[in-house]
């Protein structure tokens, strides 16, 4: 018998990339318009789970994810977070590109399977979630926009400085030596569920572009008009983070990491 193990293949990696994002949306997005007020449309009704059952949705999900497919891909699951472990020195640079497509499509996957459920939904179940906006990101005061009406420069700030602190947090419980193996899919996803504690209000929670792209492109014209937002300032906030860690936290000279090192083990 042999002790070596045989590395995953790109296809593999992608397929669990596009899994776990898939599983997150789903999971997330799902919750938000299916269980945070029900019956719809009843605020105030105690069956629904409201703003703390969303973040723990988002939090469980990267849990389960991380557990089931980071051995495979790493776990990434979320565009920002790839490109902040590149920066870090703790991703191929050339893998960005496939990783963020996959991605993008396991996130969009798992939207369209909510509108095909929503489709037999009752009393036009699916045309008040679209014209809700769909669970997607947004800033304003609008009918559509920040659910505690904040504006733009608020959802700016907020992204840039959470998503860097999650990105953060998983370069330093991942970390070859000094991470906590284990227990780091705990810690990411309980750290996610933080960040959509805080951040909700502000914007909807997005430090994923692809959670974003998925929900906006069946929110309508108002958050797809938002989206730039939450593509481009959750992307700032992970290269910031990478780029913070490999300065602070990796000894100079050492040798570049490998793909093993950004995963879960």
């Amino acid at each position: 018998m042999s002790d070596t193990t045989t590395q995953p293949s790109t296809g593999t990696r992608l397929v669990a990339e596009a899994l776990g994002t898939f599983l997150l949306v789903f999971g997330g997005v799902g919750t938000a318009l299916f269980a945070a007020t029900f019956p719809a449309g009843s605020e105030g009704n105690p069956l629904g789970v409201g703003f703390v059952g969303v973040a723990l949705a988002f939090g469980l999900t990267v849990v389960v994810g991380a557990y089931a497919w980071g051995p495979i891909s790493g776990g990434h699951f979320n565009p920002a977070i790839t490109l902040g472990l590149a920066a870090a020195g703790r991703f191929a640079w050339k893998d960005t590109i496939g990783y963020i497509i996959a991605q993008i499509v396991g996130g969009a996957l798992a939207t369209t399977v909510i509108v095909l459920i929503g489709l037999f939904g009752v009393d036009n179940w699916l045309a008040n979630a679209q014209d809700g906006g769909f669970a997607s990101n947004g800033y304003g005061d609008g009918d559509f926009g920040s659910p505690g009406g904040f504006g733009l420069g608020a959802a700016i700030v907020a992204e840039i400085v959470l998503t860097a602190f999650f990105v953060l947090v998983i370069l330093g419980v991942t970390h070859a030596t000094r991470g906590t193996a284990a227990l780091a899919p705990l810690a990411i996803g309980l750290t996610l569920t933080l960040i959509h504690l805080v951040l909700i209000p502000i914007d909807n929670a997005s430090v994923n572009p692809a959670r974003s792209i998925a929900a906006a492109i069946y929110g309508g014209p108002a958050p797809l008009s938002q989206l730039w937002v939450f593509i481009v300032f959750p992307i700032v906030g992970g290269l910031l983070a990478g780029l913070l860690h490999r300065a602070l936290f990796e000894p100079k000279g050492s040798l570049p990491a490998t793909h093993a090192e950004a995963r879960v083990k």
